[in-house]
């Protein structure tokens, strides 16, 4: 009897964990097949995508130059003070009179803001001020803009022909995965509070600093600090174990909304590269000490590969 009994016990066992198994296979097929969450992240990537290889994105930056003078001819011809990467030979004379900076254009140097032509010494308004000031010039192709860092100007320029622009190799991202979309537990600091954050230039900047958000991880806590650009954008800016084994050496950006109460989202599939990853005219702000994770995630942007690298 006991022969018989256990053959059929031993059977229905298989049968019992094999069902089990197939329920949970189906429930995690189900979970990262997930379509609403699928579309989302095809069009938030597709959008990244092209803010980076639109005509005047980062990936068109082709100089960062600091106004350490009173004056200085800009131009791409070999006898300017600043000497652009492209565009008119001589295109004009930028002065600095106390804190304003001002452009005064070549004859002939095709400039204009807005497509009107300058036809006169302007203010360049820099990125702190409501509206900056864009310069085109090369028929379009080319912008310059001032931009204040540590209480300095530089010239930013552009131009949609850049190398780094035109040889664009696209972006590669981890496989998407809903559990590193996480619910953190948000806590706001005092108002104004403020983190000193280095950038790429090396100068330290005090940044608004409105709140931190926790999470856990495989049963791990885990704190980061929510920073705040300018315009009021919230983001984190990290480092976690896969910086430069896989993810861009330097850090990732992750964009945060504003908390639901004491809850805050964090989406790490959509971290993603900071401009300095695809040009080396970025000032951006790097990850401070607080963000540094001992926790890898393989999950979101990685590091970008050039061309030449592939």
């Amino acid at each position: 009897m006991h022969r018989h009994v256990r053959p059929v016990i031993a059977a229905l066992l298989v049968a019992l964990l094999s069902a089990c198994g197939e329920e949970q296979s189906a429930a995690q097929v189900a979970v990262a097949s997930d379509p609403v969450f699928e579309a989302d992240n095809r069009a938030w990537r597709s959008q990244r995508n092209d803010e980076l290889s639109a005509a005047f994105g980062w990936a068109s930056l082709v100089g960062l130059h600091p106004i350490e003078l009173k004056a200085h001819y800009i131009g791409s011809g070999p006898g300017s003070g600043i000497r652009l990467a492209a565009g008119p030979a001589r295109l004009g004379m930028v002065s600095q009179q106390g804190r304003q900076l001002f452009l005064t254009p070549e004859q002939g140097a095709g400039l204009s803001i807005d497509g009107k032509p300058i036809t006169g010494r302007i203010e360049l308004l820099s990125d702190t001020a409501a509206t900056p000031t864009v310069v085109s010039f090369d028929e379009g192709k080319g912008q310059l803009a001032s931009i204040e860092r540590g209480g300095r100007f530089f010239l930013r320029i552009r131009h949609s022909e850049a190398p780094t622009r035109t040889g664009f190799a696209g972006l590669q991202y981890w496989d998407a995965d809903p559990s590193w979309r996480i619910a953190g537990r948000y806590t706001a600091h005092p108002a104004g509070q403020t983190l000193a954050v280095v950038n790429l230039l090396g100068m330290s900047t005090a940044m608004s600093n409105p709140g931190a958000v926790e999470f856990e991880r495989d049963g791990k806590p885990y704190r980061l600090e929510v920073l705040a650009w300018p315009d009021g954008g919230r983001f984190v800016p990290l480092v976690d174990m896969t910086s430069g084994h896989g993810s861009y050496p330097a850090g990732r950006y992750l964009d945060v909304g504003e908390p639901q109460g004491d809850t805050l989202w964090l989406d790490f599939n959509r971290a993603y590269n900071p401009p300095s990853a695809f040009t080396m005219y970025a000032t951006c702000p790097l990850p401070p000490n607080q963000n540094r994770l001992e926790l890898a995630i393989p999950a979101g942007e990685k590091n970008y590969r050039k061309p030449a690298d592939s």
